[in-house]
């Protein structure tokens, strides 16, 4: 039976944070004095750093306007916009079918901490995961999975799991393997072009790591 810690992306993984990310997205903009954006246009950017986001909707290049944006942005997410996020039918089963298999499991989000936590929270998911690793400007998903390897929090036989080519060239970058999901949004195109080791269609595939 494998044993090897699963480490799961938040975003587009274990849920859909669709309503909030574009509601608290076009929140900033606007309280920026910037023009919001319709939904589709902003799905694009579900998963990459919130700065990087903000820096191509707007055009904005110094760190003053960009921290302003991410403020607005956390300000509402944190009151109302982690509540918007929508499970994606089948994690929980596929979790809980892990967990009884004593499969080891954590979280690397560049979600703020916090802001991860409580989404977790919200569904009930969180005694799944052994840690949850969240991210702030300026740190990148990379980092924060070396950071996972140095304090010995996860090892190099980890498999990374995302729904972004982001998520998986983080794990390359660290030496891990990789598995790409394709119910969040990243397309197959984006996914394969990051070459992972493994390419899951639907939640229930994730019992693929019981061995």
């Amino acid at each position: 039976m494998l044993r090897t810690l699963l480490l799961f992306d938040l975003d587009g993984t274990i849920s859909d944070p669709l309503e909030g990310f574009v509601r608290s997205i076009n929140y900033a903009l606007e309280a920026c004095s910037y023009p919001p954006y319709q939904g589709s246009v902003l799905s694009q950017y579900v998963g990459p750093p919130l700065e990087d986001t903000f820096k191509t909707l707007t055009g904005a290049d110094d760190d003053r306007t960009v921290s302003e944006l991410v403020k607005k942005y956390r300000d509402r997410y944190a009151e109302i916009g982690y509540a918007e996020n929508m499970l994606y039918p089948g994690i929980r089963e596929a979790l809980e079918s892990l967990t009884r298999n004593d499969i080891p499991m954590g979280v690397c989000t560049t979600k703020r901490q916090d802001f991860a936590e409580k989404i977790l929270q919200r569904f009930d998911l969180r005694p799944y995961f052994r840690f949850i690793s969240g991210g702030d400007i300026g740190i990148k998903k990379w980092q924060q999975i070396e950071a996972l390897l140095s304090n010995n929090a996860i090892d190099r036989n980890t498999i990374m799991i995302g729904d972004r080519a982001i998520d998986l060239s983080a794990a390359h970058q660290n030496g891990l393997v990789s598995a790409g999901v394709l119910w969040g949004y990243g397309s197959r195109s984006e996914l394969e072009s990051a070459a992972p080791r493994h390419l899951l269609v639907h939640p229930g595939e994730l019992t693929t790591f019981l061995g």
